[in-house]
C-alpha cells in the first residue's frame, strides 16, 4: 500500500469517528432515556407489587379480625368497615352475605348489586346469583329461581355445577323425585363436579333412597394397552 493510499485511509478513518462522536453527542440522550426508563419502568413494577401485597395483607387481615367475632351483628359492622376497592369489593359482598339472619334484606340488596355489576369477574357474579337463590329459598318464585340459576347454567362457567345442583333441589320441592335423582346422580358422575358437592349429592340420593353411582372415568383418560 503506498504512502497515499494510506494516508487517505487514515483521514476516511478520522472523518468516520468524527461524524458517530457528533452523531453521539446529537442523538446520545436517547439511549440513555431508555435505559432511565427501562430501569424506572421496573422499579415502578416493584414497587407496584409490593403495594399490591401489603393491600391483600391488610384486606385478609380486616377479614379474618371480622370472622373472629362471634356477634353476628359485630361481624356485620366489622366486614363494613373492611377497606376494600376492585375485585376485593366483590369478595366482601360475598362475605357480608353470610349472616343473612342479621339483615336478609340486606344480604339480598348486596348479592342483587354484586350479580349486575358486569365490571367484576363473572365468577363472583355467578356465586352471587347462587347464593341469592339459596337465602332467598321459598320467598323467592320458584320459576324466578330457576331462570336466576340458568344464567349461571352454563357451558364452561365455573360455577355451573353448583347451579344445577340448586336446579336438582327444586326439582324436588316441585314434588319430582325421580327428576330430582336423575339430576343428582348425573352432577355425581359430572367430572367437573368437586368433591364436597359429590359428597353432599350422595347423602341426599342415599336419603331419597336412590343409589350412589360410580363416578365415571375421565373421558381422556388413557385406555390400558391389552397384551
Amino acid at each position: 500500500m503506498s504512502t497515499q493510499d494510506s494516508f487517505v485511509d487514515e483521514v476516511t478513518d478520522a472523518v468516520r469517528s468524527d461524524r458517530l462522536y457528533a452523531a453521539f453527542r446529537k442523538y446520545g440522550w436517547i439511549g440513555i432515556v431508555v435505559v432511565l426508563l427501562v430501569v424506572g419502568g421496573a422499579g415502578y413494577n416493584e414497587w407496584q407489587k409490593a403495594q399490591t401485597a401489603a393491600r391483600a395483607e391488610l384486606f385478609g387481615d380486616a377479614l379474618m379480625a371480622a370472622a373472629e367475632k362471634t356477634d353476628p351483628a359485630e361481624r356485620s359492622a366489622a366486614l363494613a368497615a373492611v377497606p376494600a376497592d376492585g375485585d376485593q369489593t366483590a369478595l366482601l359482598a360475598l362475605l357480608q352475605a353470610t349472616d343473612p339472619t342479621t339483615d336478609k334484606a340486606a344480604a339480598l340488596a348486596a348479592l342483587d348489586a354484586l350479580a349486575a355489576d358486569t365490571a367484576r369477574p363473572q365468577i363472583y357474579r355467578d356465586l352471587a346469583v347462587i347464593k341469592r337463590v339459596a337465602i332467598a329459598g321459598k320467598e323467592q318464585p320458584l320459576a324466578d329461581r330457576r331462570t336466576a340459576l340458568a344464567t349461571v347454567d352454563v357451558a364452561g362457567r365455573a360455577m355451573r355445577v353448583l347451579a344445577e345442583e340448586q336446579l336438582a333441589y327444586l326439582l324436588l320441592e316441585e314434588g319430582k323425585k325421580d327428576e330430582s335423582l336423575a339430576a343428582m346422580i348425573t352432577l355425581v358422575q359430572d367430572q367437573e363436579s368437586p368433591a364436597g358437592l359429590r359428597k353432599r349429592l350422595s347423602a341426599a340420593i342415599t336419603a331419597l333412597g336412590g343409589t350412589v353411582p360410580e363416578l365415571k372415568p375421565a373421558a381422556d383418560a388413557a385406555t390400558p394397552a391389552e397384551g
